[in-house]
Order: C-alpha cells, then sequence, then structure tokens
C-alpha cells in the first residue's frame, strides 16, 4: 500500500513537473533547428508563475462552467499521471480496462473546455469548440483501434500489462502491426495536443486557431491552470508513445533503483521524440482546416491496418 503511493505520488510529481520543461525543450529546439536562439527551457516555468501572480478578469457573461473548466482539466490530466506508465509497469491504477477510462478522461477534458470557449459568449470561442469537438470525434476513435491492435497482440487491455508483454520480447518493435499503430498514434498526438500540422501554439491568427481560440477569454491563474493541463496531455500522450512502443526501461518492480531506471529511459525516450516532434514542425506547414479530417481519417486507416495486420502477420 505504501508502495502504490509513493509511485503514485512519483508519477503524478513527474508528470506535473516534467510537462512544462517538455514544452519549453520543444520551443527551444524548434527555435534552434531554424537558426534562431530561442527561449530557454524554463520559460514556461517563468509564464505560469507570472499567471498565476496576475488579476484574473472573467467576462459578466460566463457562468460556473468557464470557473471550474481549468480545474477539471488539470484534475483529469493528473489522474491520468496514474493510468499510464511513467516510470514503471505497474502504474498505480492498474486495472484490465484502464485504456477506456484513459480515453474517458482526455474526453472529458476536452468537452469542458468546449463547453467553456462557448460559455463567454465570444465568436472566436465558439469558433475554437466547434473545431475542437470536430478534431477530437475523429482522433479518439484512432486511440481506441490503435491501442486495441496492441492489446489483440498482448492479449490484454490493461496499459501495464501490454508494456509488460513487448518489454518482455523486444523484436516486437518492429512488427508491422506496432509500427502502423505508433504511425496513427503520433498523428493523433499532434492533432490532440495542438502541435503542427494541425493546429499552431505559437500564433493567435483567428483562420487557424483551434485551442487557443477557447482560452482566449481567460487570464491569471485560470490561463496558468489551462496552460499547464495542455502541457500535461502533451507530456501523457508522449509517455504513452514512448513507454508502449519502446517499453525498454522499465521494471515491475518498486524501489528507487528501478523507478531512478524507468526516469532516465523515459527521459532518453524524451528526447528523441520532440526532436522528431521539432523537426517536423519545422519542415511542414499547417494545414489547411478543411484539410484536418482527411489526414485523421488517415490515421484512422493506419489504426485498422494495425489491427489487421494482428491477424495476416505473425
Amino acid at each position: 500500500m505504501i508502495a502504490d503511493l509513493a509511485v503514485a505520488i512519483v508519477q503524478v510529481v513527474i508528470v506535473g513537473a516534467g510537462a512544462p520543461l517538455l514544452v519549453g525543450g520543444l520551443r527551444t529546439l524548434r527555435a534552434r533547428l531554424v537558426g534562431r536562439r530561442g527561449p530557454s527551457p524554463w520559460q514556461p516555468y517563468r509564464d505560469l508563475h507570472k499567471l498565476l501572480a496576475k488579476e484574473v478578469v472573467v467576462s459578466a457573461t460566463t457562468s460556473w462552467i468557464f470557473r471550474v473548466t481549468p480545474y477539471i482539466l488539470v484534475a483529469t490530466l493528473l489522474v491520468a499521471a496514474l493510468i499510464v506508465p511513467v516510470v514503471t509497469l505497474r502504474p498505480p491504477l492498474a486495472f484490465a480496462g484502464n485504456i477506456i477510462l484513459l480515453v474517458y478522461l482526455l474526453l472529458l477534458g476536452t468537452f469542458f473546455l468546449a463547453l467553456a470557449g462557448l460559455d463567454a459568449g465570444s465568436a472566436f470561442g465558439g469558433m475554437g469548440s466547434s473545431r475542437e469537438v470536430a478534431v477530437a470525434a475523429l482522433a479518439e476513435p484512432t486511440v481506441v483501434v490503435a491501442v486495441f491492435a496492441l492489446a489483440l497482440r498482448a492479449d490484454t487491455i490493461d496499459l501495464g500489462r501490454i508494456v509488460e508483454r513487448f518489454g518482455g520480447e523486444p523484436r516486437l518493435v518492429a512488427n508491422p502491426a506496432h509500427l502502423l499503430a505508433f504511425a496513427a498514434l503520433f498523428i493523433v498526438m499532434l492533432a490532440e495536443t495542438g502541435r503542427l500540422p494541425v493546429d499552431n501554439p505559437a500564433t493567435h491568427l483567428e483562420l487557424t486557431m483551434i485551442h487557443e481560440a477557447m482560452v482566449l477569454e481567460y487570464s491569471g491563474r485560470y490561463l496558468a491552470l489551462v496552460e499547464w493541463a495542455s502541457a500535461m496531455k502533451l507530456f501523457v500522450f508522449m509517455t504513452l508513445l514512448a513507454n508502449l512502443f519502446v517499453p525498454w526501461g522499465l521494471s515491475g518492480s518498486v524501489g528507487v533503483g528501478p523507478i531512478l531506471l524507468g526516469l532516465l529511459a523515459l527521459a532518453g525516450k524524451l528526447v528523441i521524440l520532440a526532436l522528431a516532434v521539432a523537426l517536423l514542425e519545422t519542415t511542414v506547414a499547417k494545414l489547411r482546416l478543411f484539410r484536418v479530417p482527411e489526414l485523421l481519417a488517415g490515421s484512422f486507416a493506419l489504426a485498422l491496418l494495425s489491427v489487421m495486420a494482428v491477424f495476416l502477420v505473425r
């Protein structure tokens, strides 16, 4: 019981404290790749501290939904940190079907954020909410189907046991079903976290905004919580990609040594993924909005192909 509580605290701290550093590292990498010095990787921490000290300004048209949404976003991502295998094979909330709970938690946050965008009564908020729900409707089924392909291979829908199964068979990393599912989840990660080519987190152009349009009315500590939750969502998705498809370095035992080993392995895999995302974002342009469904439909097709490959390629 004490060991499980310790692992829960460690995973929540890693996700909560490491998420801003991941976002800052991505910004720095993007800047260096295009020949600029760029901001410090620690800049997101300074931004959050600055926002927490600022006064909150709330529109008179908003209801309780607008005020409670930032807390729901943070709460759902912190609970998600207890479901995903971050530094150990057996996360604190390990049970059969925890992938279903993870998808519902992500959808819950998206649902309330879309409501908050509408609640402010601004045209931008409604536009961003409409776009966000459309993207989520196409992206979330891909997550389920891609992980289902892995579950078929591992004979379980428990994330921890899937990682444990693949960790015992390193050759499965090169399996076609594995690679197709990785490609599908990678595209979904870009869409769900508002990265290029689906969205551009560095712009506020009204014709291109999706996530930023919904949070334009937030300020002060509310905006700090929303930005923190967005960073944690990116961290959770990249951790899923890192540990589901390259499950090396994780151990089922609980102790200081295995946890440190898992943390070092996770850090190395996140650095490689962050470099891949930064390279992609510096080489591609943002897609036109009507082309985004085509990209997400392609990711869903890849996920379906990964399921078929499980039966065709042994």
